[in-house]
């Protein structure tokens, strides 16, 4: 009888993580999948619950109602230590809030982690006055707020002053093996959703630019988007005359991304907006030379002519000048490529970022 008592005590979650489904799409589903890979899960006593899984509107309200009384359930009968959230902007805000609210009630310590390049925009534009003034509160009354970097940071104490900010950057696995004498020439890499707010409609354009003195140029676009969207990049190809060098692969699993990884000479990402993007550090990891925009937590992640190149967002003639050295510059991809690996080997291995978070759990322990 002792030794079940023992089972039932050691079973008992010392944390509740809330986030989206743990086989789902997207980068927080890839940030989730890291930590639970390295092992964190199991160290910290993680009990994991989605409340957001991809599908129709019907199944998504489902999952969403199913995981909050799920994590209801954790908060009020099992009582952990600590309640971290994964979040973003819109309806997962507004789940992650409520399920915060139910973890302060229950007596937990609470993490609001924020992901999401749209954050900033949603709190300050788009929220009405009494929605805005619930995001302060929630990030206030939070025990920590992590951000993925400085700048991340800056915002929140900026909008919520009272909130306690951690930095913990997203971690990414080093891959073993490296892509030496695996790439493709002119082979230009993009992941991530097919949509304009990516930089898909620039990229494009620069390819375009580019194309008629690099007969060798490809321009892959990997990822998901809706039918409208992907009517979109198709139709733009052809009116720039690239339509024969645009592949679309659709959402790529984890296998075929090093695989298209490995071809690529170059990944490029000209988003208008981002968090921390795990495409853009997987790619770094891989040791592919990488191009991508200046904005949210990427030039401090990328330093701009060390581990990568930085351009303005929205802006063609740059994104094409940028471009144009990868393809051109065999000795600056190697320089690029091999900084970027150093980079994410130092700062961003999933050991630094485990430990990381696995302070932040210690100390708020000890606050209780």
């Amino acid at each position: 009888m002792a030794s079940q008592r023992g089972r039932r005590v050691n079973a008992a979650p010392r944390v509740l993580m809330v986030g989206t489904a743990l086989d789902g799409r997207g980068g927080v589903a890839a940030v989730l999948q890291v930590l639970r890979a390295a092992g964190l899960f199991e160290r910290e006593r993680i009990a994991y619950v989605a409340t957001h899984a991809e599908g129709r509107r019907r199944a998504k309200l489902g999952s969403a109602l199913h995981g909050l009384w799920q994590a209801a359930r954790i908060c009020l009968q099992a009582r952990p230590a600590i309640v971290h959230v994964h979040a973003a902007s819109h309806a997962s805000f507004l789940r992650k809030s409520l399920v915060l609210l139910i973890g302060r009630v229950s007596g937990a310590q609470t993490i609001f982690h924020l992901h999401g390049g749209g954050f900033r925009r949603f709190a300050q534009e788009e929220a009405g006055p009494v929605l805005r003034r619930w995001i302060r509160h929630t990030l206030e009354a939070s025990s920590r707020v992590i951000a993925l970097s400085g700048a991340w940071a800056g915002f929140v104490h900026e909008f919520a002053p009272r909130a306690r900010v951690e930095i913990v950057p997203n971690a990414v696995p080093l891959p073993v093996s490296r892509r030496e004498g695996r790439a493709e020439a002119g082979r230009i890499l993009f992941l991530g959703r097919i949509t304009p707010g990516k930089g898909v409609g620039e990229l494009l354009k620069a390819a375009a630019l580019l194309a008629p003195q690099h007969p060798q140029l490809r321009l892959v676009l990997a990822g998901e988007g809706s039918p409208h969207d992907l009517d979109w990049v198709r139709r733009r190809a052809r009116e720039l005359g690239i339509a024969e060098r645009v592949e679309l692969p659709g959402w790529l699993d984890g296998a075929a991304r090093e695989v298209q990884l490995a071809r690529a000479w170059l990944f490029c990402l000209p988003s208008h907006a981002e968090g921390l993007p795990m495409a853009m550090l997987e790619a770094m990891a891989a040791g592919c030379p990488v191009l991508a925009s200046r904005v949210g937590a990427v030039p401090e992640a990328l330093r701009d002519g060390a581990d990568g190149l930085l351009v303005a967002p929205r802006d063609v003639p740059a994104l094409a000048r940028a471009l144009g050295q990868l393809l051109d510059d065999a000795g600056l991809r190697m320089r690029l490529a091999q900084a970027g690996r150093a980079r994410i080997k130092m700062t961003y291995s999933t050991d630094i970022v485990c430990g990381r978070l696995a302070a932040i759990y210690q100390q708020l322990a000890g606050e209780e």
